[in-house]
């Protein structure tokens, strides 16, 4: 449905020419929610706006549906971005305008009559939820309400793709899982595919099938959304998987803790269970095997588009020629193992 062949975007500036997108190869299959994630600066909403081309790739081929973007007339580009509805952070809303103007907007651009507008309308009010807000204005709706108004103006012009440039950026996180549900839903009742641009984790892993990762105008990474949280190749993903499910360390043992192995102390380990290990008892099998003390400090397990990933910190607590082997043992067993840090063996944990 959607591919990019060999994208670059370079821009001008004062210093010379930068390159925002480095050959980037994207194909996001027909029904699919891919979603693409990076930090800021990384390229993402310039990658998004290159899709419809309100950014023109310097070099590259965007193709949709089959049709070469990049090759089309002025005319031609028109009309093929009324197959593409696109929805941001901010909304942009029309505050003289109640929900159903909104709504209404790009049908009377394209010429609708009051009939063909309201046919659209009135499903879409159902179909996002809207229809008791018909007639509010925008300074009368929460921030979800306000998003959920700007899909339903993205998808009246009846799209096969809609783009999501950070559309959750802006609202809290049960909002959030709510406007997420709506898309999945979207997908599945209009059969459209979804390009989602994103910084946080928890959308990816709550909505999408596929995932890529952008780094500096790069691609360095595509994946199966469970292959992805499961099995990440680079740091940068890792990284990212870490932070969406790290968990503070109690005050009782944070405060305490040592950065280096001191003596009469004790480590503070992380552990990330992937895939099969995640339902494997061996937190009991080193502790049998090697003799330890272990105290589990927090746990959390997931299913991940039936993939299982489990974090969990623990405190360890035996002679330390055990500990070390007992290390090993884990990371043999497929465990990525974090020391964090030590705390003295007098304290109580």
């Amino acid at each position: 449905m959607i591919r990019l062949e060999h994208i670059y975007k370079n821009y001008m500036t004062a210093r010379g020419s930068v390159t925002a997108l480095r050959d980037i190869n994207i194909h996001v299959n027909s029904g699919e929610i891919f979603g693409i994630i990076g930090k800021s600066g990384a390229g993402k909403s310039t990658l998004i706006r290159c899709v419809n081309l309100l950014e023109r790739p310097s070099s590259g081929e965007v193709i949709i549906a089959g049709e070469a973007l990049t090759a089309l007339s002025a005319a031609k580009l028109r009309a093929a971005r009324r197959k593409m509805g696109m929805i941001f952070q901010h909304f942009n809303l029309l505050s003289s305008r109640n929900v159903y103007g909104n709504i209404a907007l790009p049908l009377e651009l394209a010429g609708c009559t009051k009939k063909q507008i309201a046919d659209t309308i009135t499903p879409l009010l159902e179909l996002t939820d809207l229809t008791d807000k018909k007639t509010a204005y925008p300074a009368q709706l929460s921030g979800g309400q306000k998003q959920r108004v700007a899909i339903a103006r993205a998808l009246a012009s009846k799209p096969q793709v809609l783009l999501s440039d950070e559309a959750t950026s802006a609202l809290d996180p049960e909002t959030t899982l709510t406007i997420l549900q709506l898309l999945k839903n979207i997908r599945d009742t209009l059969n459209l595919t979804i390009l989602l641009i994103t910084h946080e984790m928890s959308v990816i892993k709550s909505s999408c099938d596929r995932v890529a990762i952008l780094q500096e105008g790069e691609l360095i990474e595509e994946n199966e959304v469970g292959e992805f949280f499961t099995h990440p190749q680079t740091d940068i993903a890792k990284h990212f998987i870490t932070s969406s499910v790290l968990q503070h360390l109690p005050a009782a043992i944070e405060r305490p803790l040592l950065v280096t192995e001191q003596p009469h102390t004790h480590p503070i380990l992380r552990l990330w269970f992937l895939q099969g290990t995640a339902t494997q008892p061996i937190i009991s099998e080193i502790s049998q095997q090697f003799n330890l003390h272990i105290n589990i400090l927090q746990a959390n397990v997931e299913y991940i588009k039936n993939h299982v990933m489990g974090m969990m910190i623990v405190a360890l607590r035996g002679e330390n020629v055990r500990i070390q082997p007992a290390i090993q043992y884990l990371k043999q067993n497929n465990v990525q193992v974090e020391v964090i840090g030590y705390v003295p063996n007098d304290i109580a944990i």
